[in-house]
């Protein structure tokens, strides 16, 4: 088993934000895979689907970004998952807008949501993936920024992120993570 969670907030102001790509790409796997994040379980949205006889949960938090690894730690103590089988995907404003980066342990950074995560479950090594929403434009402030929605001309580089990032997503769940990190971390063409 393996639990897949796409990190954002809660609610429909939120919908569609810069902030919101870790919950857009679980929704995205979730319509691939034909399953409906509906279940309310681990303070979470969640469905399982079977994919190459492998359960796999996914999962949207709706503890807000903030507190999001209240909700992982549920995730992990519920299905009693070691940490190394669970997939974080969230937004991250220091990889260029639609390029993805795959990661197998490491630090939060400057992510909120990450730092909740990883003092909840006490590791750093769980593999991540982190869809790039920036470069943060000069001059704006860095929270308006990620709760704003994507713009129109943004929106083909972000749908293109998040289908690289499912590919990657395949490639760990093959057991193949190393292989993910080769793939994905390459820079797009416009770089």
């Amino acid at each position: 088993m393996w639990a897949v969670v796409g990190l954002g907030n809660p609610g429909a102001e939120y919908a569609g934000t810069r902030h919101n790509a870790g919950f857009a790409f679980v929704q995205g796997v979730a319509r691939a895979w034909s399953v409906r994040l509906q279940k309310r379980k681990f303070q979470a949205r969640t469905a399982e689907a079977v994919r190459r006889r492998e359960t796999i949960l996914l999962a949207q938090p709706q503890t807000y970004m903030n507190a999001s690894g209240q909700s992982v730690r549920l995730i992990l103590q519920g299905t009693g998952l070691d940490a190394e089988r669970l997939v974080v995907v969230y937004d991250d404003l220091d990889v260029r807008l639609g390029e993805v980066r795959v990661r197998a342990a490491g630090r939060a950074g400057t992510h909120k949501g990450m730092q909740s995560v990883v003092a909840a479950v006490g590791t750093i090594r769980f593999p991540r993936i982190r869809i790039g929403i920036g470069p943060l434009p000069e001059g704006e402030d860095a929270a308006a920024y990620v709760l704003a929605p994507f713009a129109h001309d943004e929106r083909p580089l972000i749908e293109a992120g998040l289908e690289r990032a499912r590919g990657a997503l395949d490639l760990i769940l093959a057991g193949r993570l190393e292989k993910a990190m080769t793939v994905a971390n390459q820079k797009t063409e416009a770089a």
